[in-house]
């Protein structure tokens, strides 16, 4: 159901007070408008750099630029007036240091008006997050499958398949929170490993291919709309909508090519002349 409330923005403290509570509702956006259509059914809105691949074509999103994810943080920014809006840090704007990824954050909330930031890796950028929070940018975490590692991990690789690897992952989650984070994004996990470190941590974890016990569940926008001819298996589609878009499209190319669009209907008239009959 839609949250009632809608006269004002969620708040990141309301975010953090959602753990082992009702779960919390994301979604990736990267438009104004379908910001107005997610801004009355989710509680929190994801400028993803996923944008990198969903809207401009690219194979990874490690080519996206801190200028492209405040263009389009804006833009959801001008569409969403009570859910509470995120936007990632692109590769590149934060590693290097805690003084330039404060640089960059900063920029990013002020050229937005975003409500916090997102950042991949775990313990070793916990001195970052630590640095941002104490100095006023609220963080959202992300471990597990780290896109922005692609290259290091060889591709999209689910994590926490071998027991072995479960240390190091629940060691990141711990840092992440104890750093300051409000909230962690566990991505392409496994199962029992999420659900454990959702119990273990004491901020709220997010889902995306991890497990039904996390404390909320983010998408990308687009592959939940069937947009994506080939989606990942976490994902389920609410609509086919890539069908209905060429099905809609097919049409109107039909319509114009046998001059049945515009009718009369989507033409405008002459005024009637004074005096005239």
């Amino acid at each position: 159901m839609p949250n009632p409330d809608q006269t004002r923005r969620i708040t990141v403290p309301e975010i953090r007070a959602h753990k082992g509570k009702t779960p919390i509702v994301c979604l990736t956006c990267y438009h104004a408008h379908t910001a107005r259509l997610l801004d009355r059914h989710v509680d929190l809105m994801l400028v993803g750099d996923t944008l990198g691949m969903v809207i401009h074509g690219m194979e990874t999103t490690l080519g996206v630029t801190l200028d492209m994810m405040i263009l389009h943080g804006k833009a959801v920014m001008r569409g969403a007036e009570h859910a509470l809006v995120v936007v990632d840090m692109p590769f590149g704007s934060y590693e290097e240091s805690p003084e330039i990824a404060f640089r960059n954050a900063s920029r990013v909330m002020q050229e937005t008006g975003c409500g916090a930031i997102k950042l991949e890796g775990g313990a070793r950028m916990a001195d970052t997050i630590r640095y941002l929070t104490l100095r006023g940018i609220p963080v959202v975490g992300h471990i597990g499958m780290t896109p922005q590692m692609v290259q290091v991990l060889g591709g999209f690789k689910t994590q926490g398949r071998d027991r072995a690897e479960w240390a190091a992952i629940e060691a990141d989650a711990k840092a992440v929170a104890e750093a300051g984070a409000f909230a962690v994004v566990l991505e392409a996990m496994t199962e029992p490993l999420a659900a454990k470190i959702t119990r273990e941590i004491n901020i709220p974890t997010i889902g995306i291919g991890a497990s039904p016990e996390c404390d909320g569940q983010i998408l990308v926008m687009e592959d939940m709309l069937g947009l994506n001819p080939a989606p990942p298996r976490f994902v389920r589609e609410y609509a086919h909508l890539a069908a209905e878009i060429e099905s809609a499209v097919e049409a109107y190319a039909g319509d114009v090519r046998k001059r049945r669009f515009p009718a009369t209907e989507n033409v405008y008239n002459m005024k009637k002349e004074a005096g005239g009959v």
